[in-house]
């Protein structure tokens, strides 16, 4: 199997991706018994340099950098992570595309009574035994779990926060947008609760326009993280969006948020506790 230029296969719209996206067709995961592409960005230096790169993982890969393939619209993370190169921060990102009817089957370790789940050890084996091998074989990568990060939203939001804790010898730091913490009665704040807690970054995120319910079950999950001592080692950084919904645009936009904190300086973006007005 080799790696293509991206392609959206059939023409479905418009496609809008910008610098360099590569695709591995239908990548066989044993350990879920199916196949997807899976999607690779490459920062600008790449083909100029011999540096090696850090990788972030993100699911719902369809929804990342093309509009023609997207649910709603893109998040942009190519045009983001072009912006971030001209800042100094670059890193590979891999896209992982969920399989529809399987995504909530996939992105939990717990089964929820009415939407499923219960396959979420078994897709973070596929990223962590099948794709990141592949990955780090094909690219001049950082391997190491420092350099090796896990972000999505929503259901992706809530296995990019368990894989943390869970496949901690291979994520080093995990972008949690809008995470669906309700599923299966909040099974999560009780595994977070008793994990021990790895050294790493953690950027945990919520719209004030997704529900009152969605919003204090953020809240909860920071007061928890804090007690695990992340708020004191500066390794947790928690941003409610002023007026912000559960939508693929509204990610799209705080993505360069996850950057630069997740990628770049501390400093930079909003602090635990911190609000911003959404564009």
């Amino acid at each position: 199997m080799e790696w293509e230029t991206y392609t959206a296969g059939e023409d479905t719209g418009e496609h809008t991706v910008v610098g360099t996206l590569l695709v591995l067709r239908e990548l066989r995961s044993p350990q879920l018994d199916n196949a997807r592409d899976i999607l690779a960005y490459l920062p600008p230096s790449y083909h100029s340099s011999a540096r090696r790169y850090p990788v972030i993982y993100m699911h719902d890969g369809q929804n990342l950098f093309d509009e023609a393939t997207s649910f709603g619209s893109a998040w942009r993370v190519d045009e983001t992570m072009e912006e971030a190169a001209a800042e100094g921060v670059e890193a590979i990102v891999v896209g992982i595309p969920n399989m529809g009817e399987q995504r909530c089957e996939e992105y939990s370790p717990w089964v929820d009574e009415q939407e499923g789940g219960g396959s979420g050890d078994d897709y973070l084996e596929f990223i962590a035994r099948t794709v990141k091998p592949l990955v780090d074989r094909d690219f001049r990568t950082m391997p190491d779990r420092e350099h090796t990060g896990i972000v999505g939203s929503s259901m992706g939001g809530l296995i990019s926060l368990y894989g943390f804790f869970k496949e901690s010898a291979v994520f080093g730091f995990a972008g949690v947008m809008s995470p669906a913490l309700w599923f299966a009665d909040r099974a999560v704040f009780a595994y977070v609760e008793r994990a021990s807690a790895p050294p790493g970054r953690i950027y945990l995120d919520v719209g004030t326009e997704e529900g009152d319910a969605t919003l204090a079950d953020a809240r909860r999950m920071r007061e928890l993280l804090q007690a695990k001592d992340y708020g004191a080692a500066d390794a947790l950084r928690y941003l409610e969006d002023e007026g912000a919904p559960h939508t693929e645009s509204a990610w799209a936009e705080r993505f360069a948020d996850v950057i630069r904190y997740l990628m770049g300086d501390r400093e930079q973006g909003a602090g635990i506790g911190e609000q911003r007005t959404s564009t």
